[in-house]
């Protein structure tokens, strides 16, 4: 009777075990689909303001000591 019981407890344990695997592994996968269909690159909205461009060599370094003496005068 003993065998039974455990083997029927295992049984259980392995049940609940598969259940919650599987709702994590369907979650993950709804997370991902979730994601990939959020577009990150698609052009933004509004009055937007264009980040990169092209630099000068030389003012390059005169920007540089720019922000490091503005990085000492107010210590950020």
């Amino acid at each position: 009777m003993s065998f039974i019981r455990s083997l029927w407890e295992t049984l259980c344990v392995f049940v609940l075990f598969m259940g919650c695997t599987l709702i994590f592994y369907y979650g993950i996968i709804w997370v991902s689909d979730e994601y990939e269909r959020y577009h990150r690159f698609d052009e933004p909205k509004g009055r937007a303001v264009k980040v990169i461009g092209q630099v000068q060599e030389d003012s390059i370094y005169k920007e540089a000591l720019d922000r490091l003496r503005i990085f000492y005068l107010h210590g950020e």
